[in-house]
C-alpha cells in the first residue's frame, strides 16, 4: 500500500514531514502515547462446496476398498491409500484398485503402485515430505515406511514386520509403550522440515500403544510423550485415549488428535504440553437400534486435521467422526466457526469418514473407510471464497 505522506517519492528520497506532524510526534513521545499498526482484515473461512467431478472414473474397471489415508504433495497431487477388502460382487464386476493411487489436480490417475506383501497392513496415514518422498503407516501392523514419490524405491522402514511393541510381540499382547525400534498400530506420521524428524502416532485404538514417539531422518529413536492428564509412565496402560494423527504447524507446535477425548492435544516439539482444543460431539437422532458392528460414540469427535494453506495456518479443519463433518476452528483460539459435510451415502455424504487433507489452493479432501456400508471413495471439496 502507498504511503500518503510519501506518494510518487523515489525510493532513495529524504522524506520531510511537515512541522505540525514533527511537534504531534513530540508531543506524543513526551506523553508515552503510542500509535498502533493497522490490523489486517479479518480472514474468514472458506466456503466448501463437494465437487462431483472429482476424481475422474479410474482405469481398468478399478474400485476401491476401504480407504485409511490420503495426502497431498506440493504439486497438488493426491494420494489415497487403498486397503482393499472388495465385496463378492465388487470382484465380480470390477478389479481391486492398487494399494496406492496417486492423482493430478484434475482427478486423474497418474501413477499407482504397492505391494501388498511389503507395505503395512491396514493402510493408514500418509505424508508426502518437502524431499517428496511418501511416508506411510499401517494401523494393522507395526510399521512406519519411507517410500520414493513414484513408489519404486523403499527408502527407510521403521518398525519390524511381524512384531509389535507388545508383551508378547503380536497384536494380541499387552501394549508396552517402550520400544525404541518396534511400534504398535502407528495410525499417522509427519516429518519435520526443517530438521527431518519424524513423529508417529503410535497407537490407533484402544489396546494397542499410546504415545507420540520421535525418530531422527535415519529413523533412529529420540524421544517419546503420551497425551496429556495421563502418565507417561510405560507401566501406566490403563487409559484408552487414541492418538489417532499427528501434524506439525508453521507455529513449530505438534498437534495431537486424541480422538477418544474429544479434542486436539497441543505440545512442544520437546513434548511439553500446550494446550486442549476441544471438539465437542453434537447428538442429533434418536437411536433406535444400531447397526451390526456399531456402538454409541464408539470413535470420538478429534479424528484428523489440517491447516488452511496461508502462511499463519489461520484456520484448523478437524474431521469429526461421530458427527460426520469437517469443522472449521479459529487455530489459535480453538474456536469453531463452521462446519460442512453430513452422515450420508450421496455425494457430500460421509461414511466412516477417517482422514483429510489440504491443497495450497484450500481444497480439502476427505477420504472414507465403510467396507460394506458404502463410503469407500475420496471427495474433494472446493474452496469457493468466504463465509
Amino acid at each position: 500500500m502507498r504511503n500518503p505522506l510519501n506518494c510518487d517519492r523515489p525510493p532513495n528520497a529524504t522524506r520531510r514531514l511537515p512541522a505540525v506532524v514533527i511537534a504531534g510526534l513530540g508531543l506524543a513521545f513526551v506523553l508515552g502515547i503510542s500509535f498502533p499498526s493497522p490490523l489486517p482484515a479479518q480472514m474468514k473461512p472458506a466456503k466448501f462446496e463437494v465437487d462431483p467431478s472429482w476424481p475422474k472414473p479410474m482405469p481398468n474397471r478399478w474400485v476401491t476398498g476401504a480407504l485409511g489415508g490420503v495426502c497431498v504433495d506440493a504439486q497438488d497431487h493426491v494420494f489415497i491409500l487403498n486397503r482393499g477388502g472388495l465385496t463378492e460382487n465388487e470382484l465380480d464386476s470390477g478389479r481391486q484398485a492398487p494399494p496406492v493411487i496417486e492423482f493430478d489436480p484434475e482427478g486423474d490417475v497418474v501413477n499407482s503402485w504397492g505391494d501388498r506383501g511389503v507395505l503395512p497392513e491396514a493402510l493408514h496415514g500418509c505424508f508426502v515430505d518437502r524431499e517428496n518422498n511418501v511416508w506411510i503407516s499401517g494401523s494393522g501392523s507395526g510399521l512406519v515406511q519411507k517410500y520414493s514419490h513414484d513408489g519404486k524405491k523403499l527408502l527407510l522402514q521403521i518398525g519390524t514386520p511381524g512384531v509389535v511393541d507388545s508383551s508378547d510381540g503380536s497384536l494380541g499382547g499387552r501394549p508396552l509403550n517402550t520400544s525404541q525400534t518396534h511400534l504398535f498400530r502407528p495410525s499417522a506420521v509427519a516429518v519435520d522440515s526443517g530438521n527431518g524428524e519424524v513423529y508417529v502416532a503410535d497407537g490407533e485404538e484402544p489396546g494397542s500403544n499410546h504415545r507420540v514417539v520421535v525418530f531422527d531422518r535415519n529413523g533412529r529413536f529420540l524421544r517419546q510423550w503420551g497425551l496429556h492428564g495421563e502418565s507417561e509412565k510405560a507401566e501406566d496402560n490403563a487409559f484408552a485415549q487414541v492418538p489417532h494423527c499427528v501434524t506439525i504447524g508453521n507455529d513449530g507446535l505438534v498437534y495431537v488428535c486424541d480422538r477418544r477425548g474429544d479434542r486436539i492435544q497441543v505440545f512442544d516439539k520437546a513434548g511439553k504440553f500446550q494446550k486442549n482444543i476441544v471438539v465437542p460431539y453434537e447428538p442429533r437422532t434418536q437411536r433406535q437400534r444400531l447397526g451390526p458392528g456399531h456402538l454409541s460414540r464408539a470413535w470420538g469427535t478429534a479424528d484428523w486435521i489440517g491447516f488452511s494453506p496461508d502462511r499463519a495456518q489461520t484456520f484448523m479443519y478437524v474431521l469429526n467422526e461421530d458427527d460426520e463433518q469437517v469443522e472449521i476452528l479459529d487455530r489459535a483460539s480453538g474456536n469453531i466457526l463452521s462446519k460442512f459435510g453430513r452422515a450420508g451415502h450421496q455425494v457430500g455424504g460421509f461414511t466412516f469418514a477417517e482422514t483429510l487433507a489440504v491443497d495450497s489452493k484450500g481444497n480439502v479432501y476427505v477420504a472414507e473407510l465403510g467396507a460394506e456400508e458404502g463410503g469407500n471413495r475420496v471427495q474433494k471439496f472446493k474452496a469457493t471464497g468466504d463465509q
